[in-house]
Formats: structure tokens, C-alpha cells, sequence
């Protein structure tokens, strides 16, 4: 069988292709497999290596207001459809499965159009606009949270499945993760990341966080500010003086999340659906701090799901400073009582067969 996957633009739509195309390799060992993505796109970094075919399409988000960007991308979406035609009758996908983002739009649109079985799988609580769109023409969608399933048209295609999280982050060996990140396991460990590309609201506000525990021994911090933001973030530490120490540090991007999030003590980060998937996956308190400018805000809604379960404590990101997310870490980190609580409701959110639920499905679509 022949299995095209595509999803793409942020590791929100990323992880869970992958974590796709990997429950489909270990069932399927004959499946051969094709990803498609955009050559601008994370995705062109994340898949190759892990050592899945790639391919790419000319496409562009549609910006929301209609101006010269909109002509430039009505042209691109023209071309990603040519491509994305191209690639289909080259390849001869037996089932064509997207997760999100604009790179979906055409290859997936292009597979309905030649009666190939179709399905896409929402992440969010609130749909993209592309999903959305492409619901009218797949044959399945799956969903992540059963209060998205009001966003979309035709309820009878609709499936709720939970958010696929991948393998690594379930098997991770805790003693040899402490280990092999010298992180001490007697005191209490905060990871912050803005999501794959990093959030500048966060990053100003870890700032602050580090300046008041640089000093502190009784805290360890691993802070990623994402690629586009490093430079920038060391900058402020230096102008303040302020040299980071054993138990804080700083870095661009991080592929050891997996052992950082199964030893957090406390996790702070946006609201992307693939983070949240993973936290309660494995159970970690969480402070959430959604991004504004998310399509649709759907990472408020994301957010807000968690925390009327009491797995989180949300701001929102006009409501944060240094000053307050400082404040809510102290009072969060040393109440161990809270913060088994908060890891208790985490869990009872988390979905750890997804994957397999979603690949059921999909091998049930391409014998129907």
C-alpha cells in the first residue's frame, strides 16, 4: 500500500503526520510511504531526518485581509495544485492523510478530486480554516477534542480520535533522562517554550523569571526562546549583566523534549494542540499561555479546555508579565500537593492509542 501524508508549518501539524507515519511503518512493514510539505516550511527539516521520502509543492497562506499578499497567493495556490497533481499521479498514493496547515489545501483537495479515500485529523478545538474547507470533500475527519465536532459541517464523517503522540515521548527511561541532561531529580525543574518557532510574550517574561532565579539553587530552568529569537534573548541577559548559570539554561531549540517533558516538574508554554497531547500523554502540571495571534485564536480554546479540568493554569498573553508568571511559579512549584493534582487531571485528559485509533481508521477507509 501506498500512503501520502502531508501536514505542515508548525510541529503542531508536524508531530502528529509523523507520529502517523510511524504507527503505519511498525503495523504496515511493506507501506511504502511519501510525505509532502513545503521547502520553506519546519517540515522540510524534521522529516528527512526521520528518514521518510519528501516531497515538495509551491503554497501560501491566504492572509486574512485581501491585498497584494492575497493576489501572490491565489497564484501559489494554483501552482501547489499543479504540484500537488504532479505528485499524486506520479506516486499513486492507495490513501492520502493531512494533519493541517495551508499545505494540506491542495494535495488533499487534489486527491478527493480523483477519488482517492481522503481523511484529515484536527489537532485543535477550534478547526483551521483549511480543515474546514476540506471537510466537505474527505471521506473521514478526526478529531482531537469532541467540542470541535460543532465546526463541522457533515457530522457523520466526524470521528473523535485524541491528538497522535508520538512513541518517543511514552518510552522515555526517567533515571537515564536525568542522567544524560544533568538535571538533579531532588529539586524542582521548569521547562518554557513558546511552541516550535518560540513566543516573543513568553520570552520577555522568562526574562524576568531568570534575572530573579539566577541565584536561586533551589530551581532548575531550561528555557527554549526558538531559533528566531536566540540571539536576541541573549542580548537582553547581557546588556542586564546577567550570565546564566548550572541550574538555568538557555537554548535556541530543543530535540531532547521528550526526556524534558517526562522529568518536568512544571511545564510553561503555549497552547499548541500537539504540547498539549504530549503533557497529558504523560501527566505534567502546566502554565499555559496561548498565543494571540493563532488562526481563529484557537490556542485559547485549546487552553481553556485544560484548564476547566484543573490540569492548568492559563493567561493569557495581554494579562502576562515577568512579575506574574514569576509569582505564579513560586506559589505553583512548591505546593508538591497541587502539582500532583495538576499531573492527576493532566492525565485523565491524556489519550496515549490515538495513533493506532487514527490508523484503524485509515486502513478501514482505503479496504472500504
Amino acid at each position: 500500500m501506498k500512503y501520502l501524508i502531508t501536514g505542515g508549518g508548525t510541529g503542531g501539524h508536524i508531530y502528529p503526520a509523523l507520529a502517523i507515519a510511524w504507527e503505519i511503518k511498525n503495523r504496515h512493514s511493506d507501506a511504502t510511504i511519501l510525505y509532502v510539505g513545503t521547502k520553506k516550511g519546519l517540515e522540510s527539516e524534521l522529516v528527512p531526518k526521520e528518514g521518510f521520502d519528501f516531497k515538495t509543492i509551491r503554497v501560501k497562506g491566504m492572509p486574512r485581509k485581501i491585498n497584494k499578499e492575497s493576489l501572490i497567493a491565489v497564484k501559489e495556490l494554483v501552482l501547489g495544485l499543479i504540484d500537488s497533481n504532479k505528485i499524486i499521479n506520479n506516486f499513486k498514493p492507495d490513501v492520502v492523510i493531512g494533519t493541517g496547515g495551508y499545505v494540506c489545501g491542495p494535495v488533499v483537495y487534489v486527491a478527493s478530486k480523483k477519488n482517492i479515500p481522503t481523511l484529515i485529523h484536527e489537532q485543535n478545538a477550534f478547526p483551521g480554516i483549511t480543515n474546514k474547507i476540506l471537510s466537505r470533500y474527505v471521506d473521514k475527519v478526526l478529531i482531537t477534542f469532541n467540542k470541535s465536532k460543532k465546526y463541522f459541517k457533515h457530522k457523520d464523517k466526524v470521528i473523535a480520535t485524541g491528538n497522535p503522540v508520538r512513541k518517543s515521548i511514552l518510552d522515555v527511561d526517567k533515571k537515564k533522562a536525568y542522567s544524560d541532561l544533568s538535571i538533579s531529580s531532588s529539586i524542582p525543574f521548569i521547562v518554557s517554550f513558546g511552541g516550535s518557532g518560540g513566543q516573543k510574550k513568553l520570552n520577555d517574561a522568562m526574562s524576568y523569571v531568570i534575572e530573579k532565579n539566577i541565584t536561586n539553587n533551589n530551581i532548575q530552568i531550561i528555557h527554549v526562546t526558538g531559533k528566531r529569537f536566540y540571539d536576541e534573548f541573549m542580548k537582553r541577559l547581557e546588556v542586564k549583566k546577567i550570565s546564566v548559570s548550572q541550574n538555568i539554561r538557555v537554548v535556541p531549540y530543543l530535540y531532547d523534549m521528550p526526556k524534558v517533558l517526562n522529568i518536568a516538574d512544571l511545564v510553561i508554554t503555549s497552547a499548541g494542540a500537539i504540547t498539549l497531547a504530549e503533557i497529558s500523554a504523560i501527566g505534567v502540571p502546566s502554565i499555559l499561555i496561548p498565543k494571540g495571534y493563532t488562526a481563529e485564536n484557537h490556542q485559547e480554546y485549546n487552553a481553556r479546555a485544560f484548564e476547566e479540568k484543573g490540569a492548568s493554569y492559563l493567561v493569557l498573553e495581554k494579562d502576562l508579565s515577568g512579575k506574574v508568571l514569576y509569582e505564579i511559579i513560586n506559589r505553583t512549584i512548591v505546593d508538591k500537593n497541587k502539582l500532583i493534582e495538576m499531573a492527576e487531571k493532566a492525565k485523565m485528559l491524556g489519550n496515549t492509542n490515538s495513533v493506532e485509533k487514527i490508523v484503524d481508521i485509515i486502513d478501514e477507509t482505503i479496504s472500504n
